[in-house]
């Protein structure tokens, strides 16, 4: 008798879009007080990349859109759905994912953004995943594309020189496989509003008084990213009757260094097994998870069969994670 098949959503494509221009450490310290140690010392950055007035979140997300719709072979016009995590979108409306549709040409897609700030990615992919285990749709793009150089105060070297620029896409297409086959296994998603003050954007549309920039109390979100992003990991890992021992690759969001350290330590995760990037792009909020998975699979470290499980934990509070076989 043959195995039972389930519908699940299958990443078959990713791509990417990094600015132009780098901004190493040395260049910070020209805009800041700060230095290169200071930097390396506390988040392991040594670089980011900021866009120029061009390289707006659409920009950048269609550009990662077009790798990965190229690295599935699917044409845009097949494309059912644009999901655009964002927290630094073109226009209050449209959404991004709008704008990414015309750029594109994905003409039958609709598209909507998703505000779950460095979490976003994670509950994009959760919502694309449940749309195509519902039937409503057989191929998504899910993206993440951030501009936060454009909400950084730059007169606090404690949150302007952490975080950086960029998109990431992935394909996710509707497959019928067995229980060992590729696709999304389960995503765990959590918030928690009362924590909301530990990081935050300073306004928006409707609070035109206010600045506009990103605020943040590193030492609360370093104290609650540890255990929240540690628990959210677990959650997976019990869910699917799994231990860290089966696990290819840890992609965490690329917020620290000693963070992504601290949380795969108390894992188990040796640093072979987790993917760093924060060292080149910086924070990049909700593109930082497809960037780094678009660096692994592209060196060759994840293939086929791997299970990968994403973690990210950003203002709101948000976090979650998402485990897949690739």
């Amino acid at each position: 008798m043959s195995e039972a098949l389930v519908r699940r959503a299958v990443m078959t494509g990713i791509g990417r879009y990094l600015p132009e221009r780098v901004v190493s450490n040395d260049e910070m310290a020209t805009m800041v007080d700060t230095s290169d140690a200071w930097i390396t010392e506390r988040s392991g950055i040594k670089q980011r990349h900021f866009a120029a007035a061009h390289e707006t979140a659409s920009f950048m997300a269609a550009a990662a859109a077009r790798g990965a719709l190229a690295a599935a072979g699917v044409a845009a016009a097949a494309v059912d759905a644009i999901i655009v995590a964002t927290s630094t979108p073109d226009t209050a409306f449209p959404a991004t994912a709008v704008h990414v549709q015309a750029m594109i040409g994905a003409k039958k897609a609709f598209g909507f953004d998703l505000a779950a700030a460095c979490s976003g990615f994670v509950y994009a992919v959760s919502v694309a995943d449940a749309m195509i285990r519902a039937g409503q749709v057989a191929c998504v793009l899910v993206i993440g594309s951030e501009v936060y150089s454009r909400i950084l105060n730059f007169t606090d070297r404690g949150t302007c020189v952490l975080f950086g620029d960029g998109a990431g896409a992935i394909l996710l297409e509707a497959r019928d496989v067995t229980r060992d086959g590729a696709g999304v296994l389960s995503t765990h998603l959590h918030a928690d509003g009362t924590l909301a003050e530990m990081l935050y954007v300073d306004g928006a549309v409707g609070l035109p008084e206010k600045s506009g920039k990103l605020v943040m109390n590193g030492r609360e979100v370093f104290r609650n990213a540890v255990t929240l992003l540690a628990s959210a990991v677990k959650e997976a890992l019990d869910a699917n009757g799994l231990t860290s021992d089966d696990i290819s690759w840890l992609v965490p969001h690329q917020a620290n260094r000693r963070i992504i350290d601290a949380v795969s330590k108390k894992l188990g995760f040796s640093a072979d097994r987790v993917v760093i990037t924060v060292d080149r792009h910086a924070n990049t909020s909700a593109a930082s998870i497809p960037l780094a998975m678009w660096e692994a699979w592209h060196d060759g470290r994840m293939r086929p069969g791997q299970l990968v499980l994403l973690e990210a934990l950003g203002g709101g509070l948000t976090w979650g994670s998402v485990l897949l076989r690739i």
